[in-house]
C-alpha cells in the first residue's frame, strides 16, 4: 500500500521500497514486521519496523525540515535534559537506486496524538513546563531553526490571504497579521526551540503529555515560535494556562500568534485535498486567534 501524498513533487513510497532499503542496508531488519503509520507528517512517511523502531523516509527532496545530520548530532545530546522522551536515531540509511534521499531508523514511541482542543488543562500545563526546558537549555553549538524572523513569512502569508477571501475573515486575519510583524523581534540571545509543537507531532497517553516528536526544523531561535501550540492544541482554558505557566511578555506572545495565525493560514489551501485533517487543523488554529479577536 503507497504512503498518501501531501506534496507534488514527492518521492512515492510504501512498505516494498522500505523493505528493499533494509534488505539492502540493514539486513538484520529485513524481515522485520512492516506497516505504514496512519499518522505521518507532512515531511516524513513513517513505517513502523517491529515493536521496538520506526523507519523515517523524507517524502520529498530534502529540506531544512528534514536535516538528519542536525538530528543525529542534537537529539541524543538533548534528551536528558528534556521532561518527555523524544526519537532516538538508530540508523541512518543511504541514498539508493529506488529512493534518492538519505533516510532514517529510529526507536519507536507509544502515544496518540492529542485532538485539537480535546485536551485537559494538565496537558496545557505539561506542555509549558517542556517548553520552558527546551527554552533553558544550555547546549551551546546548536544550529539556527527553521524558523527565524516572521517578516520572511509576510509575502507567503498575504498570499494565502487572498486564496482564502470569501472563506474566511481574512479582512481580520490580515490586521491580526499586520500587527505580528509590527512586534518588535526578541531582543535576546537565542534560545532551542522545536519550532513545530503542533498536534501531529506531540504524542500522549492518558491526557498526559508523553513525547516531542520530529524535530528536523529545532535549533536555535525566538521562544515565540514555540507558543504557536498555544492555539493549534489547547482549548481556551488550556491557553490560558499554557501563558500562565510560561509567563511570557506581551511581545512574546503576540509573535507566538503571528507564527500560529501564518502557519494556519498556510495548511488550508494548501493541504485542503492531500491532508484534510491538517487543513482542518490549520482552519481550526486560524479560527481560535479569530474568535479571541472578537
Amino acid at each position: 500500500m503507497r504512503v498518501p501524498r501531501r506534496h507534488a513533487d514527492e518521492v512515492e513510497t510504501d512498505a516494498g521500497l522500505v523493505r528493499q532499503l533494509l534488505r539492502e542496508q540493514f539486513p538484520e531488519w529485513a524481515e522485520l514486521p512492516l506497516e505504514p503509520v496512519a499518522s505521518s507528517g507532512t515531511v516524513n512517511a513513517l513505517f513502523r519496523l517491529g515493536d521496538e523502531l520506526v523507519v523515517r523516509v523524507p517524502r520529498n527532496r530534502p529540506t531544512l525540515w528534514s536535516d538528519l545530520d542536525d538530528e543525529f548530532t542534537w537529539l541524543p545530546r538533548l534528551a536528558p535534559l528534556l521532561p518527555v522522551a523524544v526519537p532516538v536515531p538508530v540508523a541512518r540509511g543511504r541514498p539508493s537506486g529506488d529512493y534518492p534521499h538519505e533516510w532514517g531508523v529510529f526507536e519507536w514511541l507509544p502515544g496518540e496524538n492529542p485532538i485539537p482542543g480535546q485536551v485537559p488543562d494538565s496537558f496545557a500545563e505539561e506542555l509549558a513546563h517542556f517548553v520552558r526546558t527546551l527554552h533553558s537549555v544550555e547546549l551551546e553549538g546548536g544550529p539556527p531553526s527553521v524558523r527565524q524572523s516572521l517578516s520572511r513569512l509576510d509575502e507567503f502569508t498575504r498570499q494565502n490571504l487572498l486564496a482564502l477571501d470569501g472563506e474566511i475573515d481574512t479582512a481580520t486575519a490580515e490586521v491580526l497579521w499586520d500587527e505580528a510583524l509590527a512586534v518588535p523581534e526578541w531582543p535576546h540571545a537565542p534560545v532551542w526551540i522545536h519550532s513545530d509543537l503542533m498536534p501531529g507531532n506531540l504524542l500522549a497517553e492518558d491526557g498526559s503529555l508523553t513525547a516531542v516528536i520530529d524535530w528536523g526544523g529545532a535549533g536555535m531561535g525566538d521562544p515565540a515560535v514555540d507558543l504557536l501550540a498555544a492555539w493549534k492544541v489547547l482549548p481556551l482554558s488550556g491557553r490560558r494556562r499554557f501563558r500562565t505557566e510560561l509567563d511570557v511578555d506581551e511581545d512574546t506572545w503576540a509573535r507566538g500568534r503571528g507564527w500560529a495565525l501564518a502557519s494556519g493560514l498556510g495548511a488550508i489551501p494548501y493541504y485542503r485535498e492531500t491532508f484534510p485533517t491538517f487543513a482542518a487543523t490549520g482552519r481550526r488554529t486560524v479560527l481560535e486567534i479569530l474568535q479571541e479577536r472578537g
